[in-house]
């Protein structure tokens, strides 16, 4: 049970590891509002806080949307993390947590990550590379004193986010996966139903104009007790308004603009206000220096100058105003962009997007006239939230008519142009009750209508080519801050697109029409190659990018930085959104690896809802992440878990991106940010798909995740063991009985993978597996092995990350498995497998690491039989350390067997290149190519 904060040694060192991860958010914040504004601290308790709700609110349900990837490390209760998790214990501790919210009337409403941002990638490796050095440390101390470290070295284990949104859902609470970083959905969220706050530790929250935010670190679960944190104290002890914290933010560093950003600006806001101050404490007055100048010095040019001009933005104006925009929630808007319509910035003819639509910051084509010679900016509509292009008559000086809205009660904002500084009336439109700002243009001077269509949702600033003054649409591709200039042709007028990479700079060979065969090429400076790229038959439409008549999408060219130039990605048409937090009504237009709508619909429902695990963001941005495990770096027997589950990885590919082929007929490459030793992170993997043969053929998407008939639950189970290379293991696990198939079936592939793994690890695996099935959770917490051994641990972690690829492959599948059979407080329990691998390696009978359970010896024989039979047919022999020779001191992944493997793995004995030495984020891998050096 989660006790009062403080109140023990204990709940002090919890403290101190939620400290560590308060990181998240703004820098230095957490720090001044605990050292130099205490009061904006107000101890407050739920209950009371929800009679008062009600009382305000008849019929309405208190409710509190819970950031839960800040408060995993508070739900982590169990003393015991390093042995890879202790399951039974923490999921009763989730019960608990949600029983004493539900027992005092409120309602939870959970929030996970479900992708990180590309803006937010350099903050991910960042912290990524940091846990990396704490793992090292951890792994020395296992070493050298062969225990558990302290709780000051904390750390997580592995795939505790994934299980714990299943954990949630079985204890019936709705849990909901964001399509961006979680936070800015739950400040969305809570402020569109009247929640009753926010439960997080994120000091982004303090920032947000949203509901009242709560600190998980201060909540006593006994007394609800908790401390809410005011955003309106906070202003009145800086001297600003709650509209002015985002820029304070921004300038201070948060996730998004890097800290040393703004470094020197800072040291001259507080060398200025500490002349005039007494005391000087360089870190609580940093925030009060930033704060001061804000107030007394830039307030004086609000709305007369861009930030541009009064802030050493440079050459980071871009990421600084998007940064800004990020914290804007639907509805909002920022007195601190030059009263430029909403959702556009213009900055020297580029275009910032600051939409605060609670999905999408995507990028849309931007309609230019090649003869008016105009920049046409977006806007997004207050009520829609919207990003839409403007739409410019032709004619250089015509003043187009304005319309007005019917609804009384909408608004009709104006805006203003940057240089004529005339407000303009926004026209809006009466069927989809968006509204449509009107603009004055930046050189014509004339007001202009912008035109709403319901369908993109992307944004794309404008380039103007030095020589016939022509503005050329510019795309953004994945990686950040990349601009794809958009090619115009002379004669069709038709824009294409084309990229040109920072150091590739290939020609892009853009094929406009399948029928006419024309074709236009975009040819860079250094050029030599070319990559055809496939526009829709039926678009003929002029100065627009290469669209459908009716959907309007943008085809890009997929590049990978100095890697070999990827084909394009097939796009997606309209996806009407269905959005759980009912944001509001939207269509959202993005590129995506699989072009058929009607599966991507289902994919992200069930990405959403939390049912799934990477699927979507696999079939939508073709990109994915795996933060830290458990790894010693300095073993070179066991391999990293990102290696390991690759070849299932590839094989999941080939099914979910079957659609999506270049005119090679070869898949595209799938980004992969996995972190293992030796891996700097500076660029993705790039990892092909992988074929593989399944019994009559492999059965498409649809047919898996939409036809009901009871005969297709067969071919499921064929595609599921397909991706681990086990069809003719088939007969084998079906005879095992639940929840112990798909723990065979992982423990077949593991072996058969790692020829390092031995017979007695096999012992300890099946054995703490059986006796966890009779064992209570107070008897798990009351085990204590006898000493921490590095290796078990490690093999711990790897055993729970490929449950974690269960929950892909399962999902992907069309879910053929029960997935209660594969949660790890089913199967599995950190220091209970410990128990047995010590056991084992010693030397225990079987019937001692079965604690003499006759019952329990049978099934022991009848799994063991299975996962040997299984290897056996891969010409793997599981043996035990005493037939090892001298020369066995590590080799994983066999040569000879029918998986695309290692093809030749080698250990620190062996002739070769260690496998953690293979060059990372540089290499492509396909089936033929993915192995250990």
């Amino acid at each position: 049970m989660f006790g009062p904060r403080g109140s023990t040694s204990a709940g002090a060192g919890r403290k101190e590891i939620l400290s560590r991860s308060s990181v998240m958010g703004v820098r230095g914040l957490q720090g001044f509002v605990g050292s130099t504004c205490p009061h904006i601290c107000t101890v407050v308790n739920f209950k009371e806080l929800a009679e008062h709700h009600r009382s305000k609110y008849p019929g309405c349900t208190p409710t509190i949307v819970v950031d839960a990837m800040c408060c995993l490390r508070y739900w982590y209760t169990p003393e015991s993390w390093i042995c890879g998790g202790q399951w039974r214990e923490y999921f009763s501790a989730l019960r608990d947590f949600v029983k004493t919210f539900t027992a005092a009337g409120i309602k939870l409403i959970f929030f996970f990550d479900g992708m990180v941002e590309q803006d937010k990638r350099d903050e991910w490796v960042k912290r990524r590379l940091k846990n990396n050095r704490e793992i090292s440390r951890i792994f020395h101390y296992i070493k050298s004193h062969k225990e558990q470290p302290g709780r000051n070295m904390f750390f997580i284990p592995s795939g505790l986010a994934v299980f714990t949104r299943f954990a949630l859902k079985t204890l019936g609470q709705e849990t909901l996966c964001s399509l961006q970083e979680a936070d800015y959905e739950v400040a969305s969220y809570g402020l569109q139903h009247n929640c009753l706050g926010i439960l997080g530790e994120d000091t982004d929250y303090l920032i947000y104009d949203t509901c009242p935010y709560f600190s998980i670190s201060e909540l006593c679960l006994e007394s609800l007790d908790t401390v809410m944190l005011c955003r309106e104290k906070l202003c009145e002890s800086l001297g600003l308004c709650v509209a002015d914290l985002p820029l304070l933010a921004c300038l201070l560093g948060n996730d998004i603009i890097p800290e040393g950003m703004f470094e020197s600006f800072r040291y001259k806001c507080l060398s200025s206000y500490t002349s005039v101050k007494e005391n000087f404490d360089k870190k609580g007055n940093i925030i009060l220096a930033v704060s001061d100048h804000i107030s007394k010095v830039l307030y004086l040019y609000q709305g007369e100058k861009k930030l541009e001009e009064i802030l050493p933005l440079g050459p980071n104006k871009a990421l600084f105003y998007k940064g800004m925009a990020s914290y804007l929630l639907p509805g909002q808007k920022s007195p601190w962009f030059f009263q430029k319509p909403k959702g556009v910035i213009t900055l020297d003819k580029q275009v910032i997007s600051t939409s605060s639509d609670a999905e999408s910051r995507e990028e849309v084509p931007m309609c230019s006239d090649a003869e008016s010679r105009q920049e046409v900016p977006m806007c997004t509509g207050p009520e829609s939230r919207r990003e839409v292009p403007v739409y410019t008559n032709s004619e250089p000086r015509q003043e187009v008519p304005m319309c007005s809205d019917p609804e009384p009660r909408q608004e009709v904002p104006t805006c203003t142009g940057p240089e004529s500084r005339r407000e303009v009336p926004m026209c809006s439109d009466p069927e989809p009750r968006q509204e449509v700002p009107m603009c004055t243009g930046p050189e014509a001077r004339q007001e202009v209508p912008m035109y709403t269509d319901s369908e993109p949702r992307q944004e794309v600033p404008m380039y103007t080519d030095s020589e016939p003054r022509q503005e050329v649409p510019m795309y953004t591709g994945s990686e950040p801050r990349q601009e794809v200039p958009m090619y115009t042709g002379p004669e069709s007028r038709q824009e294409v697109p084309m990229y040109t990479g920072p150091e590739s700079r290939q020609e892009v060979l853009i094929r406009t029409d399948p029928e006419s065969r024309q074709e236009i090429m975009c040819t860079g400076h250094e050029s030599k190659q070319e990559v055809p790229i496939c526009t829709d038959p039926i678009s003929k439409q002029e100065d627009s990018m290469c669209t459908h008549a009716e959907i309007n999408q943008k085809l890009p060219v997929a590049t990978d930085f100095e890697f070999k130039l990827e084909a394009l990605m097939c796009t997606n048409p309209e996806i009407k959104q269905e959005d759980p937090t009912n944001v509001g009504p939207e269509v959202k237009q993005q590129v995506t690896m699989v072009s058929d709508t009607e599966i991507l619909k289902v994919a992200r429902t069930h990405h959403v809802q939390a049912e799934s695990y990477l699927v979507y963001n696999i079939m939508s941005s073709g990109e994915i992440e795996c933060s830290n495990t458990l790894e010693d770096e300095l073993d070179q027997a066991l391999p990293s878990q990102a290696f390991i589950y690759r070849p299932i990885r590839q094989r999941v590919y080939s099914l979910l991106l079957e659609d999506c082929q270049d005119v090679t007929s070869t898949c595209l490459a799938v980004k992969e940010w996995f972190v293992y030793p030796g891996n700097p992170l500076r660029h993705p993997d790039l990892v092909r798909p992988l074929q593989m043969t399944i019994p009559g053929g492999t059965p498409s998407l649809k047919i898996l995740w939409l036809n009901q008939e009871p005969e297709i639950q067969v071919r499921r189970l064929d595609t599921l063991l397909a991706c681990f290379n086990l069809s003719s293991s088939r007969e084998e696990l079906q005879a095992v009985e639940s929840p112990f198939q798909a723990l065979c079936c992982l423990l077949i592939y593991l072996f058969v993978q790692v020829d390092t793994l031995c017979l007695e690890d096999l012992h300890a695996f099946i054995a703490q597996a059986l006796c966890l099935q009779g064992k209570s959770t107070s008897q798990l917490v009351n085990l204590q092995p006898d000493y921490i051994n590095p290796r078990a641990v490690q093999l711990g972690s790897l055993l729970v990350r490929g449950l974690t690829t269960l929950v892909l492959v399962n999902s992907a599948c069309g879910f053929p498995w029960k997935t209660s059979d594969f949660m790890p407080w089913n199967v599995f329990d950190g220091k209970l497998f410990h128990q047995k691998y010590l056991q084992s390696e010693k030397g225990y009978a079987v019937e001692v690491l079965l604690e003499q359970n006759r019952s329990r010896l049978t099934k022991f024989h009848n799994l063991k039989a299975v996962v040997c039979k299984a290897c056996m047919k891969e010409n793997r022999r599981i043996t035990g350390r005493a037939h090892w020779g001298s020369h066995h001191a590590g080799r994983w992944g066999r040569q000879g067997s029918s998986y695309h493997r290692t093809g030749s793995g080698y250990s620190r004995s062996s002739q070769g290149q260690p496998w953690r030495d293979q060059g990372p984020g540089s290499r492509q891998y396909e089936h033929d190519q993915w192995r250990r050096y």
